[in-house]
């Protein structure tokens, strides 16, 4: 007889989760006025249900999300600018504002601030950053972030990749 394979919670740990090794990375976009980066960092270690997304390509990068993987808090239509960086620490989950149920979620919460914020108009000016999703695909809200885009956004805002990838950085949020 077969084994069923464990189903994985929000409370699942990333280690009981098979999956390549190494953090992955992801942009997520917040209108100011709606959520700011400033309230992300008041919800501390706890986090926030990334609620609202109705897109099924970005419900479906939420379902690909592994607890401690990094995401830059991205300030759209105000500012557009990357103003610090989040970690998922909740699984897909149902999307509580959702009542038909076909939405999911994952939370995050904040770990530290951009230095220096990354303007839309600096990604774009970047020749190393010409094939990132934000440039080529901006309307999407949740987006992946290659392992060397992610490198060059953390320089140019005045962070150490490294160090921002370790198991938990140092920083606002915590």
């Amino acid at each position: 007889m077969a084994k069923k394979s464990k189903t994985l919670s929000a409370s699942d740990d990333a280690e009981a989760s098979p999956r390549k090794p190494g953090l992955r990375y992801w942009l997520f976009k917040s209108e100011p006025d709606s959520f700011s980066w400033t309230q992300q960092k008041v919800k501390g270690r706890a986090g926030e249900p990334w609620e609202g997304v109705r897109n099924y390509q970005a419900r479906n990068h939420m379902r690909s999300m592994y607890v401690g993987d990094r995401g830059f808090f991205y300030h759209s239509n105000q500012g557009k600018e990357i103003v610090g960086i989040v970690e998922v620490c909740a699984r897909a989950h149902p999307d509580a504002s959702d009542a038909s149920g076909q939405w999911e979620c994952v939370d995050v919460r904040a770990l530290v601030d951009m230095p220096r914020p990354v303007t839309l108009a600096d990604v774009k000016a970047n020749p190393r950053l010409a094939k990132m999703l934000l440039v080529t695909f901006s309307r999407l809200s949740v987006q992946p972030v290659r392992p060397d885009e992610w490198s060059e956004v953390c320089r140019m805002g005045g962070l150490d990749p490294a160090k921002v990838g370790a198991r938990r950085a140092a920083g606002t949020g915590g």
